[in-house]
């Protein structure tokens, strides 16, 4: 067997000086695929003689060596600073040292390295909570500036281009009818399904109609249309402002005199407040058309029963206040992905956090502006 291409094995030998010195040699090849020794042997005895001030190097045979020596060295390196313990490179190869001296030139950001302990919840719960309330200004700066900037609309003092607007009109509407009429056929099957298994045993299947259509119009039709472009639209926004945002874009339109909130934010806005109503109706007649077909299939009620059934139990008041959500469902999904566009950070990833943060964000705000609602549609007795 031929022994002289086996590599040496690294080892590091630790023997103290008189003066206060603690010398390590170093020998064999020092490579990860050949293994590299711990750092503790050299820690317990730093541990078990306080009495060290400094380190040095003496390498004796090293034929090869590769990150793993720089990697001990660094983390050798990395002790002896938090103990104030001198070290001197002196005995090291040239390129270890010029390595090193590469490695370290830089200080480490702070809060770059991964803690050793995670925060107990109720911590996490008050960093949160702290991250919120900060934020909460330039929410209110953001809203602010959106409601000054639609007031110029209404002056006919806004500066944005019109193509803009009819692009998005397109994409915010036309382009998510199939998505719309998917969802939203299968919610109103689900719903004349849910109330069939129960409403038939009392034998008043024909209050099916009445359950899918008022479902529909003033709750899930808005909901689940809103849901849906703020997954699809609102996540699209906050990407392409993002995307700006990293590209320097808007400083550049800042730079020439041209406000983002007009030229960017203005035309995303009334391309949703325009485009929700309409897919909100879209979306009522396809669930009503899937509660249909549940009624027709398995109830055997005949089409014109189902139909005046739905006529009878939806009014217009019960249209108009599902239209209103619409409107307002689709000005906080076009504020929630513009916003966090906006706060999108300088990098690819920061791009796709700002993707997911518009999306949870405009689906809080309209289950919770659903909420106050309920509320307001029972005050007023709609």
């Amino acid at each position: 067997m031929d022994t002289a291409h086996i590599p040496m094995p690294a080892v590091v030998h630790v023997s103290q000086m008189a003066d206060a010195t603690l010398l390590i040699q170093l020998t064999g090849s020092w490579q990860l695929r050949t293994g590299v020794p711990e750092l503790t042997e050299i820690q317990q005895q730093l541990d078990d003689t306080p009495r060290v001030r400094q380190l040095t190097f003496e390498v004796l045979d090293m034929p090869a060596w590769d990150t793993g020596l720089l990697t001990f060295l660094l983390q050798l390196l990395d002790y002896c600073q938090h103990h104030q313990i001198a070290v001197d490179q002196s005995g090291l190869p040239e390129g270890v040292r010029r390595l090193l001296a590469l490695a370290t030139a830089v200080p480490e950001r702070e809060g770059a390295r991964r803690g050793a302990s995670r925060l107990s919840w109720l911590a996490q719960v008050g960093t949160a909570t702290l991250t919120a309330l900060q934020s909460a200004p330039e929410l209110c700066r953001f809203i602010g500036e959106a409601c000054l900037t639609f007031v110029k609309f209404a002056l006919g003092k806004a500066r944005y281009r019109r193509t803009d607007l009819v692009l998005l009109l397109q994409e915010c509407g036309a382009q998510a009818l199939g998505i719309v009429a998917l969802i939203s056929f299968l919610v109103g099957l689900i719903l004349a399904f849910m109330g069939a298994v129960q409403l038939r045993q009392f034998g008043a299947q024909i209050y099916v109609a009445d359950l899918v259509g008022l479902g529909m119009t003033r709750e899930m039709g808005a909901i689940m249309t809103g849901v849906i472009i703020a997954g699809r639209t609102g996540a699209a926004f906050a990407a392409q402002l993002g995307t700006m945002q990293v590209n320097e874009e808007i400083d550049a339109l800042i730079t020439m005199g041209i406000p983002p909130m007009e030229f960017l934010v203005l035309p995303r806005m009334l391309a949703l407040m325009l485009m929700m109503p309409l897919l909100c109706v879209f979306a009522d007649i396809v669930g009503m058309l899937g509660g249909l077909i549940v009624a027709t299939g398995l109830l055997d009620m005949s089409l014109l029963e189902y139909l005046n059934e739905t006529q009878r139990a939806v009014h217009l008041v019960d249209c108009g206040v599902g239209l209103f959500k619409s409107v307002v469902f689709g000005a906080l999904v076009a504020l929630a992905g513009c916003l966090r566009g906006m706060q999108c950070g300088r990098s690819a990833a920061a791009v796709g956090a700002a993707a997911t943060s518009a999306v949870v964000t405009g689906i809080v705000w309209i289950i919770a502006s659903d909420g106050v609602f309920a509320v307001l549609t029972e005050r007023l007795g709609l």
